[in-house]
């Protein structure tokens, strides 16, 4: 049992989630980081315990549903509450291909992992964190995913193709919106953030922004005060279009 506040990060061995972890532990939560790979996962945490931090290893497959079952359970024991969860668990397997082109097995799994694995996580850990006096749940979502851009031949990422990845993120988007309404009338709140363009495995080393330059909105939305926005979809702390 803990009085700090508790984080959840999903995908959090290295790249944006590691990074996130990393500011949310310096800001003083007791952060947990979730990965498909139990060592990846302590390792990490061992990262971040070394520089001060309260970090703690979960093995978390979004796609594995008996992971899931026993999350809630393990955090509830462990640490009597949960307070934020970060999203941030995710995949692209089409960069390049049409949609009519596009493989549906590869649309089926990155939905199963982007969409599915998410909302599969939230609805396991909300009982916690609607317990919270400052829920919060952060969706790692990405401009390539904003209808307005995709259809706008003006817009600085017209020009990239990946669709089954651009879908689910409209998806997650989606989800962002369902769900801020349903809890509309709580203290949790739940948006949805783009952190850019980043240097990550997914990003390539070809990106303009560093992992924290990439952590900053999601952070930010993280520890939003009572009075901040819920049900939107941010970049660089501003809000975008959907």
């Amino acid at each position: 049992m803990t009085d700090r506040r508790v984080a959840l990060v999903t995908g959090a061995n290295k790249g944006l989630g590691l990074e996130i972890a990393r500011r949310l532990g310096g800001e003083g939560l007791t952060v947990v980081l979730g990965a498909r790979d139990a060592d990846k996962a302590e390792a990490a945490a061992e990262r971040l315990r070394a520089a001060s931090a309260d970090a703690h290893a979960v093995r978390l497959d979004v796609t594995d549903t008996a992971t899931l079952e026993s999350l809630a359970a393990w955090l509830e024991q462990r640490f009597g509450r949960l307070d934020v969860l970060v999203n941030n668990a995710g995949i692209q397997l089409d960069p390049g291909v049409q949609p009519s082109e596009l493989d549906l097995g590869a649309l089926r799994q990155t939905f199963e992992t982007n969409v599915i694995g998410a909302w599969a996580v939230t609805q396991a850990v909300l009982p916690l964190i609607r317990r919270s006096d400052a829920g919060r749940i952060v969706n790692m979502a990405s401009a390539l995913g904003s209808l307005t851009g995709i259809v706008d031949p003006a817009w600085e990422y017209h020009h990239v193709v990946a669709p089954a990845y651009q879908a689910s993120k409209t998806a997650m988007n989606a989800m962002t919106a369902l769900f801020a309404r349903e809890l509309a009338d709580t203290p949790v709140k739940i948006n949805s953030a783009c952190p850019g363009w980043v240097r990550t495995d997914m990003g390539t080393d070809r990106a303009p922004l560093s992992v924290e330059e990439g952590a900053d909105t999601p952070v930010w939305l993280a520890t939003l005060p009572a009075d901040g926005p819920s049900g939107g979809f941010f970049r660089a702390r501003q809000r975008v279009a959907w």
